[in-house]
């Protein structure tokens, strides 16, 4: 079975249907771009995807011992969250807290692996420093650290590369395009479609009329329709 199979899925909040007739699969090591307009249904998608929000209708299904609580989720940060108070090490830590259960310390393996997230990442040599002290790339290194903490097999990410300068986002692409070649599934939620085409192994895009396929096949849909 795929990783996630999502089939004919409708998508909505407090009663409003937002986006249907959404299907797709993702395979171990894909790296799945979802593109469409502002009010489209992206975030709420990956907030489906991650069970915060109840499908309409339709079904989601997770293979391969895929569960929600081993999806890595990186969200869109508000202008209070980038002020949090907090050290890189705190908040890094802090993506072990759905799997620390009762217990009130990390263990030493949670640990091992938050330092090891932080070098993939490299920000170990800034973990005692304040989260609200860094860039805006800086900070999203450390979120994306938090989140591979909570992340078995995939990474949601919700428009990674939002409010970074060109340099800053580059260089997010690039530590995404590498933890996807290690074997991380990625599911990524953008507005730039030159970043996901040159990235991604598939498009989903959703709207008035919903596309998945490969990146090829994507091409070919655009350049028939630029065509006509």
């Amino acid at each position: 079975m795929s990783l996630l199979e999502v089939e004919n899925l409708a998508l909505g909040y407090e009663g409003r249907t937002v986006a249907e007739g959404i299907s797709f699969r993702v395979e171990k090591g894909d790296y799945l771009c979802v593109v469409g307009e502002n009010g489209s249904g992206k975030s709420t998608l990956i907030k489906t995807l991650l069970g915060l929000n109840a499908p309409i209708s339709g079904s989601i299904k997770r293979g391969d011992g895929l569960k929600a609580r081993g999806i890595g989720y990186l969200p869109q940060q508000t202008v209070h969250q980038r002020d949090f108070p907090a050290s890189v090490k705190e908040i890094v830590m802090s993506g072990f807290a759905g799997a620390a259960g009762f217990r009130p310390f990390f263990s030493a393996v949670q640990k091992a692996a938050a330092l090891d997230n932080m070098r993939k990442l490299g920000i170990e040599n800034i973990a005692g420093r304040c989260y609200r002290e860094l860039s805006g790339g800086q900070q999203q290194r450390v979120l994306l650290a938090r989140a591979l903490c909570a992340a078995d097999k995939m990474l949601l990410l919700d428009e990674p590369v939002s409010g970074l300068d060109p340099n800053a986002a580059e260089e997010m692409y690039s530590v995404i395009e590498r933890l996807n070649k290690d074997g991380m599934t990625v599911i990524m939620i953008s507005h730039d479609i030159a970043a996901a085409l040159r990235y991604a192994t598939h498009i989903l895009s959703v709207g008035e009329e919903i596309f998945f396929g490969t990146v090829g096949e994507y091409r070919e849909k655009t350049r028939e329709a630029a065509e006509r």
